[in-house]
């Protein structure tokens, strides 16, 4: 590739974005709702900034450039918003709502650079949260790998893989159904434990229009996700009974890197 005047992969950026998502209406919902999402990343003096789902992430180990290898360390806080508005099943609406639950913990991980050609990179990473807003006042462990590569100048492609394990806390708060959910939703009784819940592979792919995607500008985005519910996540009513364990999500953006 030619080098540009600048290269937004090297020094300080910021990238801003926002688009609609297909997305399930809860997890282990077969109802699907469009919602809107919000995308941000940055690096300004070595301090990294990613989006999470509902969140973000920071990094304050700072990249050298040039390494074959970067470390990742830092704070990762975001919400849920799982069954904590209106759902469109009668049924799993008349269980009740969840309460919003915040989560807060240490992300880290490391990325491999010049994994198979001088312009790609691999990264490992994992997420460990604890809710401290008293919804389910429990922990989930989120790891993943993606896998990042130009296929030309102005189209950037990312694989992903995840999976999440959650504690008993967790699991009894999102997928059981007490006494009182039962008698008002119809739903036979269940109690949620923890686990792995959910596993998915993904991928996300932008388009710069000016040509180059390392002198910034506008970029359109597109996303797809497919997620398999685990464990008590694809055994519970809200599930096997009201939903699917096959989860998919897709959407279209745009974002602007400067």
């Amino acid at each position: 590739m030619d080098e540009p005047g600048r290269n937004v992969f090297e020094g300080d950026s910021f990238t801003i974005g926002a688009g609609a998502v297909v997305t399930p209406d809860y997890s282990g919902s077969d109802d699907y709702v469009i919602a809107p999402i919000p995308a941000i990343r940055g690096r300004i003096k070595g301090v990294t900034i990613n989006t999470r789902a509902g969140g973000a992430a920071i990094d304050f180990i700072p990249d050298k450039r040039g390494a074959k290898i970067d470390l990742a360390l830092g704070p990762v806080a975001t919400v849920s918003f799982n069954r904590t508005r209106k759902v469109k099943d009668p049924v799993v609406a008349a269980a009740g709502r969840l309460k919003m639950p915040v989560e807060v913990g240490v992300s880290a991980g490391f990325t491999v650079n010049r994994v198979l050609h001088d312009y790609d990179w691999m990264t490992f990473n994992t997420d460990v949260k604890w809710d401290v807003a008293g919804a389910h006042d429990g922990m989930t462990v989120s790891p993943s790998v993606s896998y990042n590569t130009p296929l030309s100048k102005s189209l950037l492609v990312t694989v992903l893989a995840y999976a999440r394990h959650v504690d008993d806390n967790f699991g009894d708060y999102n997928y059981s159904v007490s006494p009182v959910q039962s008698e008002a939703s119809g739903l036979p009784q269940y109690t949620g434990k923890g686990g792995w819940d959910r596993a998915g592979v993904g991928t996300l792919v932008a388009w710069d229009l000016s040509g180059d995607l390392r002198d910034g500008g506008v970029s359109l985005i597109g996303v797809a996700t497919y997620s398999r519910m685990l464990g008590d996540g694809k055994d519970t009513p809200y599930t096997s009974l009201r939903g699917s364990a096959d989860q998919f999500m897709g959407g279209i953006g745009i974002a602007y890197t400067f």
